[in-house]
């Protein structure tokens, strides 16, 4: 299937109460922003908020044209219910009722029950895209189960494309490799900070005809601000890490750019790399990232980097994109 992604797209974690509750009426105006932005490639999972940001996403694009955006949702991680849940709140980082539990199962009868479940919360007969969940410590189930019955969904015409999203590069290189997935989200691994994704997989995708999406360009929100913050990858960042970040910021803002605009500039530029997804929790917050996106960054400003050893030499930009 040829994916046409927005360069921007919309990571919906944040539908499902990452963090801290939004309304439902936050979360329609966070969507319908998206859309008046020019965003038309929106992902979510079941892991997110339990199945809140599948419900609140469905709801939301229904006032669209199905065939006007691409949507994406994730399977390995299967919502059972959970009577032993009443009156305490999920544990993983979502402020909604623990109502229910996540299952690790990579298998196919696991794959073909979350993906069912995620239709009936979508209220959607198909969904263009499928990623296999975080299947770091399940590598051999996803290979025997998850990804061949991904791949009859797709021969079915109930999923267009369907590949792997995770925080890392070597499994997702051994994916690419050893499946005929059309599509990888690398969260995390191509950033201002943080380049393996140069070293083997984004060669290994281009010579496959593998799209990729990046994720977490903002590596959990140290790049997220125009002054450095404090968290790296969900844990506190070290002092060095701090550091570094706060030195590209200073040349960032010699060339009259703000870290968050460098932040997504370099992965929107990469050849490799179809679309950058950015969670938001409110419409505000949406405006904020697109107007970043369209910052015009100085190809100077890739040169200083590369030169004050911040920024690996090899990074592909193209001069004049934004």
């Amino acid at each position: 299937m040829e994916l046409s992604l927005s360069p921007l797209g919309l990571g919906c974690a944040q539908l499902g109460n990452l963090y801290h509750a939004i309304s439902d009426e936050t979360a329609a105006a966070t969507v319908r922003r998206a859309w008046d932005e020019g965003i038309r490639y929106f992902d979510t999972a079941p892991h997110y908020g339990l199945g809140l940001s599948e419900i609140r996403l469905g709801a939301a694009l229904r006032s669209y044209p199905r065939e006007e955006y691409v949507l994406s949702t994730k399977v390995g991680r299967v919502l059972e219910p959970n009577p032993d849940g009443a009156g305490e709140l999920d544990d993983q980082g979502f402020a909604v009722p623990a109502a229910y539990k996540r299952r690790w199962d990579f298998s196919r009868d696991g794959v073909l029950r979350s993906f069912e479940d995620s239709l009936t919360r979508l209220r959607l007969d198909r969904v263009d895209v499928v990623y296999v969940h975080d299947p770091d410590d399940h590598f051999d189930e996803a290979l025997r189960g998850a990804f061949p019955a991904l791949r009859e969904l797709r021969e079915q015409g109930v999923i267009g494309a369907f590949g792997a999203g995770m925080n890392q590069t070597r499994l997702p290189a051994e994916f690419v490799r050893r499946t005929d997935l059309d599509i990888l989200l690398v969260a995390g691994r191509y950033t201002l900070l943080d380049q393996p994704a140069l070293d083997e997989l984004f060669p290994l995708c281009a010579e496959r005809g593998v799209t990729v999406v990046v994720g977490g360009a903002f590596n959990g929100g140290i790049l997220a601000t125009a002054e450095p913050g404090r968290v790296y990858d969900y844990a506190e960042a070290p002092p060095e890490l701090v550091e570094r970040a706060r030195r590209i910021a200073e040349i960032c803002a010699r060339h009259g750019v703000e870290l968050p605009e460098a932040a997504l500039a370099l992965p929107m530029a990469h050849p490799a790399v179809a679309s950058v997804v950015v969670g938001a929790h409110d419409p505000e917050q949406v405006g904020v990232n697109a107007r970043r996106a369209r910052a015009v960054v100085p190809p100077e400003l890739w040169t200083e980097l590369v030169d004050a050893g911040l920024l690996r030499a090899d990074v592909v930009i193209a001069e004049g994109v934004s």
